[in-house]
């Protein structure tokens, strides 16, 4: 086995790693772990994920404790040269702690207990349930914490699964909105409580959250509800840090869309961000295709890049993909299991985008329990297969890689600004509806999520920006000559103030629909809308609307797309009308505008316009791709993505069709995969969904 020292941190610099969840104890024999083992190294697999989601194969009874059924796996693994990830199994509580202690279960917004029967059903935040974990995450780490194996530990599971309603937390929650206000009376005014005779007199008059209606209210508590998780992984971190090697990586395994996840606040607690990266495959990896969004998987392509991009914006570093599908994900009904070349596709794209470990869920599909339709890299016979086969050829392709893509840092030409506030307070009042009318509690991701896609469409490569990381216009005006701010409705002057500066310096600005409109109070602002940057961008806005159908929009005087969902009813001043309406009503205003300001522009975006359109604003507002100047005009399925490294730029190039596209790279380059060149000028003919790694020779 590689030595340690400081082989633990550097272990992720190496360039991309394929790894997988391995359940020994899951096994129908599991004595086959010797065989388990070979076949992993055969495929290329570096390092396994262990020991998360059995709390009561740990302690099958209350302070009884069995610690020795994973010494096989992990001296087994040390033996094979593959690394470990073990993980703290307090996310999955044992039956006996649920019967000893029902009142650990989550209290629902509408007072409801979730049942025990899943996971993630206690109340993290209970002192008496803290005892137990740490008893547990003490026992499991005092035994393997500092095996030679074990480099990494991850903190509990997908945190942040459930809103906490319990009447501690709720009491926690008065004495949290307490320390930031001071005093009733100025809570009062902040929050703006005469309305609905909702003034307190008292922090106990402070009502639950289950009947609150106030938006700035509701903010606070998303606010609080983040911290908490964010706290609980601290609080675990604290414990490992006594109980592994000084150089063991902590981490979690995040899952983004949960409502209780601050990423950039858990990242923080963390050696490393990681987490989930799921999507479903064939067709849905068509280029052409536009998916749902809003799931806890992506269904297009974009939506698979842009949840690469968000991973690495945890930490503004490299990630590790701690979860991503082999053979299928989810339910019965989600089997779709990748065509041939797919799973090279979607691991080549996380590693374009930063990804350090790619790590399929799980190595075997589970024979019983919930998930025994989630296709693992064998099957349920536990032979090798074609998903084995072709993991085993990305394996083999990571490792001729590894020298060009160690310490590789992806590339970017657009920013695009993410907001949890935002996102929080879209999911309270949402602007947009959902098919069937109703509201649609994801409205932030789908607004930001169709600047991201259009943002690519434009074949620029994206990189993602937590509104809490603006902190110099001039540091970001150096890393994205374009920013997207995009939704961005509950922003402090401090930060439209930034963005304002940032195109002041020189950048260029697309500010897209809501941003401005609200405080980071949650509350609407008593000025024309969009604060700040309005004046400056030379529009301002008074009315807004949500129309239930699409309406044309126009270019001089000809329809060229449609506007869907939104519409911020702009009046240029000293803008350039770039699109209009074609409507009756709607057709006094602008669509979007577009201004110069110092050295740089503003675009205004008013509405969603369909994807070609919003894709084109987005192409005429920023610079040229860097892509632009190495492949020209490529086919609309072929994406483009670079990392820079210490031997230079590495392209990898995907072609996200079941057809075979044809590309002219304009400058040499050569596989660095194969070493097969290719000359300027030369056409290359990419197979149905094909991925190419380039140099430039």
């Amino acid at each position: 086995m590689a030595e340690s020292g400081s082989r633990r941190r550097t272990a992720w610099a190496d360039g991309p790693r394929l790894g997988t969840a391995y359940y020994n104890e899951y096994l129908p024999d599991p004595s086959r772990r010797t065989t388990d083992l070979r076949l992993m190294v055969e495929a290329g697999i570096t390092c396994i994920r262990v020991g998360e989601s059995v709390w009561s194969t740990w302690e099958p009874r209350d302070g009884e404790f069995d610690l020795e059924w994973l010494a096989p796996v992990l001296d087994g693994a040390a033996a094979h040269g593959i690394d470990v990830i073990l993980g703290t199994p307090t996310y999955a509580v044992p039956p006996w702690l649920s019967r000893l202690h029902p009142e650990f279960a989550v209290v629902r917004k509408d007072g409801s207990s979730v049942p025990w029967g899943g996971r993630q059903e206690v109340d993290f935040t209970s002192e008496v349930f803290r005892g137990y974990a740490e008893r547990v995450i003490r026992a499991v780490l005092g035994r393997y914490g500092r095996h030679p194996a074990v480099i990494g530990v991850q903190l509990d599971n997908e945190a942040g699964l459930h809103l906490i309603h319990n009447a501690h937390v709720v009491a926690r929650f008065r004495r949290w909105v307490a320390e930031r206000y001071g005093d009733v009376e100025t809570l009062n005014r902040e929050w703006s409580l005469a309305y609905w005779s909702h003034r307190i007199s008292e922090w106990d008059e402070l009502w639950a959250p289950a009947g609150n209606t106030t938006p700035a209210y509701d903010l606070a508590w998303r606010r609080f509800q983040a911290e908490l998780t964010a706290e609980f992984i601290g609080w675990q971190a604290g414990i490992a840090r006594e109980l592994v090697a000084d150089d063991t990586v902590l981490m979690t395994c995040i899952a983004y869309q949960r409502p209780a996840m601050d990423d950039v606040a858990v990242g923080a607690h963390l050696d490393i961000a990681s987490g989930n990266a799921y999507y479903l495959a064939q067709d849905s990896l068509d280029y052409e295709r536009e998916g749902a969004g809003g799931q806890w998987y992506a269904d297009d392509v974009p939506q698979l890049i842009l949840s690469a991009d968000r991973m690495r914006a945890t930490r503004q570093a490299p990630f590790l993909v701690t979860e991503t599908g082999a053979a299928s994900i989810g339910a019965a009904s989600l089997t779709r299991p990748p065509y041939d070349g797919q799973l090279a596709q979607a691991a080549w794209l996380l590693a374009s985008r930063g990804a350090r470990l790619v790590s399929y869920w799980h190595w075997h599909t589970l024979h019983s329990g919930a998930e025994v339709h989630w296709g693992g890299i064998l099957g349920h016979d536990l032979q090798p297969g074609r998903v084995y086969e072709e993991i085993a050829e990305i394996g083999r392709q990571f490792a001729v890689a590894s020298e060009w893509l160690a310490d590789a840092v992806p590339d970017a030409d657009i920013g695009i600004v993410y907001a949890h506030d935002s996102e929080w307070m879209m999911a309270f009042e949402p602007p947009l509806a959902a098919p069937g009318g109703a509201p649609d509690r994801g409205s932030y991701a789908r607004i930001v999520g169709a600047f991201g896609r259009a943002a690519i469409d434009a074949g620029l490569q994206v990189e993602y920006v937590n509104e809490r990381q603006l902190t110099d216009a001039g540091e970001l005006l150096s890393r994205y000559p374009t920013l997207i701010a995009a939704g961005l409705i509950a922003a402090s002057d401090r930060t439209l103030e930034i963005l304002a500066e940032y195109a002041r310096l020189g950048g260029r600005l697309v500010v897209g629909p809501r941003t401005g409109y609200a405080d980071d109070q949650g509350r609407m602002r008593a000025v024309t809308a969009p604060a700040v940057l309005g004046p400056l961008a030379g529009v301002a806005y008074r009315e807004f609307a949500a129309p239930p159908t699409p309406v044309p929009i126009e270019r001089d005087g000809a329809v060229v797309g449609e506007a869907r969902g939104w519409i911020d009813a702009l009046e240029p001043d000293q803008a350039d009308v770039l699109l209009g309406y074609r409507h009756p009503h709607y057709g006094r205003w602008a669509a979007v505008t577009r201004r110069s300001v110092g050295e740089g522009t503003i675009t205004v975006v008013g509405t969603l316009p369909d994807r070609s359109s919003l894709a084109g604003v987005i192409a005429e507002a920023a610079p040229p791709p860097r892509s632009s100047g190495m492949f020209g005009d490529r086919p609309r399925s072929v994406t483009a993505h670079s990392l820079t490294g210490v031997r230079g730029r590495v392209w990898v190039l995907h072609n996200w069709s079941g057809r075979a596209q044809t590309i002219r790279p304009e400058r040499a380059v050569s596989s660095v995969l194969d070493g097969a060149a290719h000359d300027a000028g030369a056409l290359v003919e990419l197979d149905p969904w094909d991925v190419r790694v380039w140099c430039e020779s």
